[in-house]
């Protein structure tokens, strides 16, 4: 069954297609993969990360709608990823720079052991479910993202753990007893998987009503119209578009190099941003030395544009 969505279409929001997909399975084989999966991707022209592990894989993908097709389709052949969902959306220009396919021991990284979404997960909720559930007062809406990502979007009401990694969520679980409050859980996150771990974590702390939002907030902003919408702001993405809102259009946050937070059009208006070098945010955490090596690598990023290469640095 293909995540996918048919409207807006698809060719009136950008040239290339992004294909955001994992799937939680026993996957013994999974070094051996990583050679064959990363020659299909090269020889369809398609870029981005795969993650895989394990417990599965985990990734974004992006290039011309064949390419795409031809890597779900060597996917999908494979037992372990018969199920395989994936969601689409697009981009104006290719976000990713390159390809990678990654051995790692975890999809994503939470780092509690025994944590299996196969074995036990939270309850699903469709998005044009989740209104009503978030909406109840019995129920306590918590985002699993990290703070950078909350801080440019928000389902209205949501807790924010203001986590600086996945990793530190389990902890502001064990640190936070009032959670037991109420006895209703919802949970969310970009495209799904983090929940995935997230509400294993908290049926496993004890939490009996634990629900998450299926196909993430991408999902819920692919289907759900703005004017029902309880969702504020925008979603940050792991590429180059920064940022998507509803109906899956680019936003409009950039991206700091120097410490690759998102920025608002006003960001940029501070006497603190320097493109490439500082931002409202690190300029005060960065030393004059670290300045000057951003400002290097900008200057060395300007000659590569000049000579027609793109600087990896970039």
């Amino acid at each position: 069954m293909n995540d996918t969505f048919t409207t807006p279409r698809p060719e009136t929001q950008g040239q290339f297609l992004v294909a955001a997909l994992y799937h939680f399975v026993s996957f013994a084989r999974f070094a051996e993969f990583r050679g064959p999966l990363q020659v299909v991707c090269d020889e369809n022209g398609i870029k981005g990360t795969l993650l895989i592990a394990r417990e599965g894989i985990n990734g974004t993908i992006a290039g011309s709608e064949k390419g795409i097709a031809a890597v779900l389709a060597f996917l999908r052949a494979q037992p372990e990823f018969a199920r395989l969902e994936h969601k689409e959306s697009r981009a104006s220009s290719m976000p990713f720079l390159r390809m990678k396919v990654r051995l790692k021991k975890e999809i994503v990284t939470m780092g509690v052991e025994n944590i299996d979404p196969n074995r036990v997960v939270g309850t699903y909720v469709e998005p044009r479910d989740w209104n009503a559930l978030i909406s109840d007062p019995e129920t306590l809406v918590i985002d699993t993202r990290n703070d950078y990502e909350t801080a440019i979007g928000l389902f209205r009401g949501a807790v924010d753990p203001k986590t600086k990694s996945f990793r530190e969520f389990p902890d502001w679980v064990r640190n936070h007893g009032g959670l037991h409050n109420k006895p209703k859980i919802a949970m969310y996150c970009t495209g799904g998987i983090r929940c995935e771990k997230a509400t294993a974590f908290m049926k496993e702390q004890g939490f009996e009503e634990v629900y998450h939002l299926k196909g993430g907030i991408l999902k819920y902003l692919e289907e759900i119209p703005l004017e029902e919408s309880l969702w504020d702001g925008a979603c940050f993405v792991f590429d180059e578009r920064v940022s998507v809102t509803h109906g899956l259009q680019e936003g409009e946050h950039t991206l700091c190099h120097a410490c690759r937070q998102p920025l608002t059009p006003e960001d940029l208006f501070s006497p603190l941003h320097e493109e490439g070098v500082s931002c409202v945010h690190c300029h005060d955490e960065r030393s004059e030395e670290d300045r000057e090596r951003y400002r290097e690598r900008k200057r060395q990023i300007a000659l590569a544009k000049k000579r027609g290469d793109r600087h990896l640095g970039n």
